[in-house]
């Protein structure tokens, strides 16, 4: 414990650190004292411009992300999940509002600081250049030097939130779990940041047009591709570039024209290469550790798609949802709640599509299940593809990706409120208490289940809380109470009862293999490595580049054009990324592919159960103890819809965690509920995978 507190304090020093340089970055001392100092140490022969930045805003992050791949494989071994109790109480929700939605205080509180932080760089950018407006063209009048500054540093802001804009979406980021952070739960601070640089810099880029075309009559200047400074028209290009991609991604568009937004959110390739030709090199190094983590991660999940996976078998349920079931290396753990990512060839050779994990990893150790509701086009083309006669499918998968610990398993009692289909991590998360119960002296929370379903057919989701295997379960211990409720129907239709669950085996392939670490058992250790020696590997070679090709030619007084400085710096990074995790990636795979055949085919049973045993006692007899168990534990209300508040309030024991996932509607009305402060011992925590 001592140990793992002294990792957080670093940590928390070093971000503080990176916080402070940030502040300084636009006042007089970072200009006209820091600057000068480290230029004469760094810049004058190996990173010319690039040194400062380079080592006060790449540096410490790259540090705390190689340093973090280490504290989390010592995490993992340890695995203790106390470490995270002693701040749950800041998750609980401190504002409850569209179009945010639900915001603890930890997040306000940084949302907050981060916004000071915006409006402090502006003032002191704008401070900074409006005293030395005597050095401004004796043709450009003052306010209209004020006017451009102004729309200049709005873009020097847009470049701070591209500092953080990629973090977020780096699914296998080392940076995210320090803080008790997914990429799922965090995609919303990917939107936020996305928002705001936008309009930051459609707000610069507007302010130009107008100083050029209404004050300078400059317009010729937006084309201008300089060989000594920055470049305009690639600015101009990526406005453009970001348009298209911020039309798209509001939230009424890409719900309804997801594919729309898929394909346009992938012109940021095209974006990200003309926005560092515009912002430069010295900018560049600001933004750097986003991109450069990004870059790993992006890499890493390509080649882990590249190989198939072995589909052992498919459950269709009478509502539309199916279950399906993978071949999975015994050594590769994960936390219930996690999400996968599926790519099936035949449906689309472009689109990946994240689904809830509804296996235990420690349960079964030898398979991963997800479960997936027809709802859309692709499902249901999934879906049409799973009920013909096919005997294999190809898939290919990448992840798991999911929390860093199961902090809720300790609690006292849990609360897990779901509708519709947003009961599958839920699904997770019993069958994890379900091995916690049958093991010797094991300390398992109470759980009360909420379900809300639309008709009688989306009952059969509870068929899927216990696992499709053979090996007998134990669930006497286990304290389960399900409530479900059916919202559109006052009474069981007599059609429903004859509905049975299909299940569908696979042949295997011998191309297929099981899902297992892209990196291996140790993949936090071998990620440190990747990020460290990719990036030393960065630096020396700019270095030598720099030194030996560059400096000569500006010493000869000769002009070295500017955006080749900047795609020298660009090519660095991808080379050395690709080297790096290359070489590890194909290390691994050796040993992962001879693991892989060493595993055994899975047989699973064919289950027997009907939706109407859920609602009646007539076909118990059929089925097995724990299913029998699970069903006597079930109380069904046709026509009736949760009373939530009343649930949550008679909830008396001390800790109770409470889990919500389904509708908008529906975790804003809980997270209104653990907000109003009436039950000091509710602890909530939404999960929503709305991408």
């Amino acid at each position: 414990m001592k140990f793992r507190r002294a990792w957080q304090i670093f940590f928390l020093l070093v971000f503080v650190g990176y916080m402070f340089i940030w502040v300084m970055l636009p006042t007089k001392t970072y200009k006209n004292s820091w600057t000068p100092k480290l230029n004469e140490k760094l810049n004058s022969t190996y990173f010319r411009e690039q040194g400062t930045n380079l080592l006060l805003f790449s540096f410490p992050l790259m540090l705390i992300a190689a340093l973090g791949c280490v504290y989390l494989h010592l995490q993992k071994k340890s695995n203790s999940e106390s470490s995270k109790s002693y701040y749950r109480f800041l998750r609980r929700p401190a504002m409850v509002m569209a179009p945010l939605g639900i915001v603890n205080a930890v997040e306000l509180t940084f949302a907050a600081m981060f916004i000071a932080l915006l409006i402090w760089s502006l003032a002191n950018y704008l401070y900074v250049s409006f005293g030395h407006l005597h050095m401004h063209t004796a043709d450009e009048k003052v306010w209209e030097a004020k006017f451009r500054s102004v729309f200049l540093r709005l873009g020097y802001i847009g470049n701070t939130c591209w500092a953080f804009l990629f973090f977020p979406v780096t699914r296998g980021s080392s940076i995210l779990p320090l803080v008790g952070l997914t990429s799922e739960s965090s995609i919303k601070y990917h939107i936020w940041l996305g928002h705001v640089s936008t309009v930051l810099f459609a707000a610069h880029s507007i302010g130009f047009v107008i100083y050029w075309w209404a004050m300078t009559d400059q317009m010729y200047l937006m084309l201008q591709w300089s060989s000594t400074y920055l470049s305009n028209v690639a600015g101009v290009i990526a406005f453009v570039l970001s348009l298209g991609m911020w039309a798209t991604s509001f939230d009424r568009v890409r719900r309804k024209l997801f594919e729309v937004f898929f394909y346009t959110h992938h012109l940021y390739i095209l974006y990200i290469f003309f926005y560092m030709l515009h912002v430069g090199v010295a900018y560049l190094c600001m933004i750097l550790p986003g991109i450069f983590l990004f870059l790993i991660d992006r890499y890493l999940r390509f080649l882990q798609s590249r190989r198939r996976t072995r589909l052992v078998s498919a459950r269709l349920l009478p509502n539309g949802s199916m279950e399906l079931t993978f071949a999975k290396n015994p050594e590769l753990s994960y936390n219930p709640t996690s999400t996968l990512f599926v790519h099936i060839p035949s449906i689309c050779k472009l689109q990946w599509h994240p689904f809830t994990i509804t296996s235990s990893s420690n349960l079964e150790t030898d398979k991963l299940s997800v479960v997936i509701k027809s709802q859309g086009s692709w499902t249901q083309k999934l879906y049409k593809q799973l009920s013909s006669s096919l005997d294999h499918l190809e898939v290919s998968t990448e992840g798991p990706y999911g929390p860093a610990s199961s902090h809720f398993l300790s609690r006292e009692a849990l609360v897990m409120i779901s509708g519709g289909s947003g009961i599958t991590p839920f699904i997770s998360i019993i069958r994890e208490i379900i091995l916690g119960s049958t093991e010797s002296n094991g300390k398992v929370p109470k759980v009360l289940l909420i379900t809300a379903f639309k008709n009688t057919a989306d009952v059969t989701m509870l068929d899927l809380l216990l696992p499709l295997s053979g090996t007998p379960l134990d669930i006497s211990k286990l304290q389960l109470q399900i409530e479900a409720y059916i919202t559109q129907e006052h009474e069981s239709p007599l059609e429903n009862a004859k509905k049975q669950i299909e299940t569908k085996l696979f042949k295997p392939n011998p191309s297929d293999s099981p899902i297992s670490e892209a990196l291996g058992k140790n993949s936090w250790l071998w990620l440190g490595a990747i990020i460290s020696s990719s990036f030393v590997m960065f630096l020396i070679l700019l270095g030598l580049v720099t030194r030996y090709h560059i400096y000569p030619m500006e010493r000869r007084g000769e002009n070295y054009h500017y955006s080749f400085k900047i795609l020298w710096d660009m090519f660095l990074v991808c080379a050395c990324v690709f080297i790096a995790t290359s070489v590890i990636f194909l290390w691994q795979k050796r040993k992962l592919s001879a693991e892989g055949k060493q595993i055994q085919n899975v047989d699973l049973p064919t289950p027997t159960m009907s939706p109407s045993s859920w609602l009646s006692g007539s076909d118990r007899e059929l089925e097995s103890l724990p299913t029998q168990s699970l069903v006597q534990c079930t109380n069904v209300h046709f026509g009736a819809r949760p009373d939530l508040k009343r649930i949550l309030f008679d909830r008396k024991e001390s800790d109770v965690g409470v889990l919500v996932c389904g509708p908008k509607s529906m975790r804003h009305e809980v997270a209104k509920i653990c907000a109003s402060g009436l039950a000091k011992n509710l602890y909530f925590e939404s999960i929503s995978f709305n991408w």
